[in-house]
């Protein structure tokens, strides 16, 4: 997923296409950016209608420290909520190593992460933290509980892999003396939004890629926030 999606109103409608910059100058195709897809009237904007770029919601996860990762051996496309294959999770430290919990116990990746979903846990501006987030997550993974035998133990109660990342995410909660998480309550709070906005962006990704361009009405695309 490396073309970029842009986004314009016409004809009371969405209409999200590749940004031009994607088509070869000469193509044939090109032309097809001048013109309204749905009434062929010569496209004209100002400012406040020009087109827009749609940020892709897929991240270099070894670029965004002390981050929440979300993967999918499969790549990008594979992160949509339809999909029924299972999601992969990690933590990553202040260099964007992602630490995470699998069959053969803890991995520590410097690479394989790099199209996925991220939630940054340490904003910017507490810069000062990361220390003390690298110094506990070393520590953490040096628990028993993430022993590779464990593995089969810790599925019995969900996904391994995000038990191990939600527990450490628990863990640096304590020590600034917040309440605890439970797995519905940061699930419903700071994944299904994010994975359903990823989903979204796959579906009209996918409809571009295969069409040449996705319509849908405004309200909608409103209510998708895409």
């Amino acid at each position: 997923m490396e073309r970029t999606i842009i986004k314009y109103n016409h004809c009371e409608k969405a209409i999200y296409r590749f940004s031009v910059a994607n088509v070869d100058m000469g193509d044939p195709g090109e032309n097809e950016f001048k013109h309204c897809p749905i009434c062929s009237e010569t496209l004209m904007f100002d400012l406040l209608n020009a087109p827009v770029s749609i940020p892709s919601p897929f991240v270099n996860g070894h670029k965004v420290p002390c981050a929440f990762a979300i993967g999918s051996v499969h790549g990008p496309s594979f992160l949509g909520e339809w999909h029924d294959t299972e999601l992969h999770v990690g933590i990553t430290d202040s260099t964007g190593v992602v630490y995470n919990y699998t069959l053969s116990g803890l991995r520590r990746d410097e690479h394989g992460w790099e199209k996925c979903v991220c939630l940054q846990l340490v904003p910017p501006w507490r810069d000062h933290l990361k220390h003390t987030w690298d110094k506990e997550l070393e520590q953490f993974c040096s628990l028993s509980t993430w022993a590779p035998e464990r593995f089969d133990e810790e599925r019995e109660f969900g996904s391994c892999c995000y038990g191990f990342a939600l527990t450490f995410i628990n863990h640096m909660r304590t020590l600034e003396g917040q309440p605890s998480l439970s797995r519905e309550e940061f699930t419903g709070t700071h994944i299904l939004p994010r994975v359903k906005t990823a989903s979204k962006y796959i579906r009209v990704y996918q409809e571009i890629s295969h069409n040449g361009l996705y319509i849908a009405d405004q309200m909608e695309m409103t209510r998708l926030e895409l």
